[in-house]
C-alpha cells in the first residue's frame, strides 16, 4: 500500500480554503472517490483508495492511501501526488 501526503500552504483562513477545495473534490469524484466532511476534516473513500483532507487556517493536507486494487488499475503514486499538489495550489491561488 502506497501512502501519498501533500500539504499545501495558504493565507486564506480555514473557511475560504474549505470553499476553494471544492474544485479538488470535483476532480476526485471523477475517479469514484467520495468525501464525507465533518467540520474541517473529510474522509476519502473509493475503489482501492482511502484517505483524508484536513484544513487549517494556514494549510491543507491531503492523505491518499492506494490499495492493491488501485495499483492493479495502474495508478502511479508519483503522478497522482503531482496532480494533487498542482490542483491544491491552483485552488488556493485563484
Amino acid at each position: 500500500m502506497s501512502t501519498i501526503k501533500v500539504t499545501e500552504g495558504h493565507s486564506l483562513g480555514a473557511d475560504e480554503a474549505a470553499k476553494r477545495i471544492v474544485a479538488f473534490e470535483e476532480m476526485i469524484k471523477k475517479y469514484g472517490v467520495k468525501t464525507k466532511w465533518k467540520g474541517r476534516h473529510a474522509d476519502l473513500k473509493g475503489m482501492g483508495v482511502s484517505g483524508s483532507i484536513d484544513i487549517s487556517d494556514d494549510d491543507a493536507q491531503v492523505v491518499v492511501k492506494l490499495g492493491m486494487l488501485a495499483k492493479s488499475f495502474g495508478v502511479d503514486a508519483g503522478k497522482l501526488e503531482s496532480s494533487i499538489r498542482k490542483r491544491l495550489k491552483a485552488a488556493f491561488e485563484a
